[in-house]
């Protein structure tokens, strides 16, 4: 298992949905510069070879956002991976799982929890 920490607050659902409703440049634009700091952290793992199981581990610094449009930003880390040529893909044939814990801390973070897993074509 590979472990890695992301040391900083990732943007929630409700950011991105704002940001595409200012132009149709602007989520675009975000989602391009949140996968290229990602990726400094993504750049740690191995390239993966077999599926992975993901654990997120959330840590936020208030309880101001709701949990789910905090997990979006999933999204994000998973399609940097793909971006970054440690996954081949994250469909559900290389990413066969995930799971969210959440906690509150001094300074919004993520830590992933990566396990690779015995291939098994879904």
């Amino acid at each position: 298992m590979n472990k890695i920490e992301i040391p900083f607050r990732l943007p929630s659902l409700n950011q991105y949905i704002n940001e595409c409703r200012k132009n149709r440049y602007a989520g675009a634009k975000m989602k391009k510069n949140i996968e290229s700091d990602i990726a400094w952290y993504i750049k740690l793992l191995p390239n993966y070879q077999n599926p992975i199981k993901i654990h997120f581990h959330w840590v936020e610094e208030n309880k101001k956002r709701d949990l789910d449009n905090v997990c979006f930003a999933k999204k994000f880390i998973l399609d940097s991976m793909v971006k970054a040529g440690k996954l081949k893909d994250d469909n559900r044939n290389y990413v066969q799982g995930f799971t969210d814990t959440f906690e509150y801390g001094k300074s919004s973070k993520v830590i992933l929890e990566v396990e690779e897993i015995e291939w098994k074509k879904i």
